[in-house]
């Protein structure tokens, strides 16, 4: 099974990487499934967990919430950091923990 914060780690990366622009779980929920890169069984409501994770790890902040759309904003740029443990390549935030999020290890 996919990693998903690591997935939509990956999706902000390419899509969303600049701390002034907003986005929303519902717009990465959809290129997630269009690109095939989480389970199809999971719904929207599924996914509340992972942007959780990824706003305590410092990543980004939710800055909004319409009933289950919420709309978050990054902190910093995002870069691509490669892991000496596991040799993932993993987009994370400037200011947050060097902490791979595939493997755990520091990096």
């Amino acid at each position: 099974m996919a990693n998903v914060p690591l997935e939509i780690r990956k999706v902000i990366f390419d899509k969303y990487n600049n701390p002034d622009i907003r986005f929303t779980n519902d717009e990465i929920f959809e290129i997630l499934q269009q690109n095939n890169s989480i389970d199809k069984s999971l719904v929207i409501d599924d996914m509340e967990k992972y942007f959780a994770e990824l706003c305590d790890a410092g990543l980004m902040r939710n800055i909004a919430q319409n009933f289950t759309t919420q709309y978050f904003k990054l902190f910093d740029d995002l870069e691509k950091v490669k892991c000496n443990s596991c040799n993932t390549e993993s987009p994370i935030g400037k200011s947050e923990s060097r902490v791979c999020p595939a493997c755990k290890a520091s990096i």
